[in-house]
């Protein structure tokens, strides 16, 4: 392929260039120019190709003023995580494996990516009130709202497109979203320790605002039903996903003398192994244990967990976004994507394997 050769008078600045003057460089028309821009369909790879080259090559660079004006957008999408720094970062593998995911998709069709993280419950008003007056957003992806948020009802009364890596509950035929089959992997989790020989099995449980923790406390029960094991109360200690809440929920159901415990995930499982390391209880030996996530954290400590595939949800939900504010899409889509067992020593296994 031969270089490209600028046809444009060389004391022309970057910041000079309009749309006639790329066109004219690549051999296109303005419009093929404004469909590569703005990432539209009906131009060929090649073509797409010999006209980022040369915008590169000149450094051209959109007037976003002009765009919007063009398009109606901005090419930025917000991504709401309605939780406490705390809880975000007490994870250093969750949340940013799935903004990886995000920004990702994101990068791959020309958006940018604003962030919100609420840094308390105190301010949650002026929070959700920031985000609604925000008006460089072309649609909203929202991440790990409590049930029924009552943000959710007003972001869809502004009409922007939305889309939740979460399960939506009441309003799921109104918003996109990418989802895992939380009660289903819930199941085959405590059904699991029934094998190993489990007969008094826990389960600590993520947080019940959330729709994730509940699904999963939903599959314990479930499990517990159909092993025929009455369920019983004391079995169940209340977490909130933090490891914190994994350690003392350990401690609870010590008490209880639990013989295995399914934790909602693994950030509260590996909260657990420290408070049983702690009082010198022998894992697997005297108690068993299965997370949720599959962390990177979790291989170095042998646990034995249930997959999700973390970056692809991100990556997948933002082009369901995308697609969305782009007009792609006529409808809402939903994705229900895979989750495996993978088991390690913590549950009594002595290799590790997919389940």
């Amino acid at each position: 392929m031969s270089k490209l050769k600028p046809n444009l008078p060389s004391q022309q600045k970057a910041k000079d260039l309009n749309l006639e003057d790329i066109a004219k460089e690549a051999g296109v028309s303005r419009a093929t120019v404004s469909r590569v821009i703005n990432n539209e369909a009906y131009v060929s790879e090649e073509t797409r190709q010999r006209v980022q080259n040369v915008i590169e090559k000149l450094g051209y660079s959109p007037n976003l003023r002009g765009r919007i004006l063009a398009t109606g957008r901005t090419n930025i999408i917000g991504v709401v995580i309605p939780q406490s720094l705390a809880t975000v970062f007490d994870d250093q593998f969750y949340f940013p494996t799935l903004l990886n995911g995000v920004a990702q998709a994101a990068n791959q069709r020309n958006y940018a990516m604003l962030l919100w993280i609420q840094e308390s419950s105190t301010d949650e008003e002026r929070f959700y009130e920031r985000i609604l007056k925000n008006h460089l957003m072309d649609g909203v992806l929202l991440a790990s709202p409590e049930q029924n948020n009552p943000f959710i009802p007003r972001l869809l009364a502004t009409g922007i497109p939305m889309a939740m890596v979460e399960h939506p509950g009441r309003w799921a035929d109104r918003i996109n979203f990418v989802t895992v089959d939380n009660q289903a992997a819930a199941i085959l989790a405590t059904k699991h320790l029934y094998k190993q020989g489990r007969r008094r099995i826990g389960h600590i449980t993520g947080a019940l605002n959330n729709i994730d923790g509940i699904k999963r406390l939903e599959g314990y029960q479930q499990a517990m039903a159909e092993l025929g094991i009455p369920y019983n109360e004391e079995f169940v200690a209340e977490g909130n996903f933090e490891s914190k809440s994994g350690y003392r929920g350990m401690q609870t159901l010590l008490k209880a003398h639990v013989d295995a415990v399914f934790c909602a995930n693994d950030q509260m499982a590996l909260g657990a192994l420290k408070a049983l390391d702690e009082l010198g209880v022998r894992v697997p030996g005297d108690i068993a244990i299965i997370g949720f996530d599959d962390l990177p954290a979790s291989e170095r400590s042998n646990l034995t967990t249930i997959h999700q595939p973390i970056h692809t949800k991100g990556a997948q939900v933002t082009h369901l976004l995308l697609d969305q504010i782009e007009g792609i899409s006529d409808g809402v889509r939903h994705a229900l994507l895979p989750t495996h067992l993978v088991i390690r020593e913590t549950c009594g296994a002595s290799i590790t394997q997919r389940f």
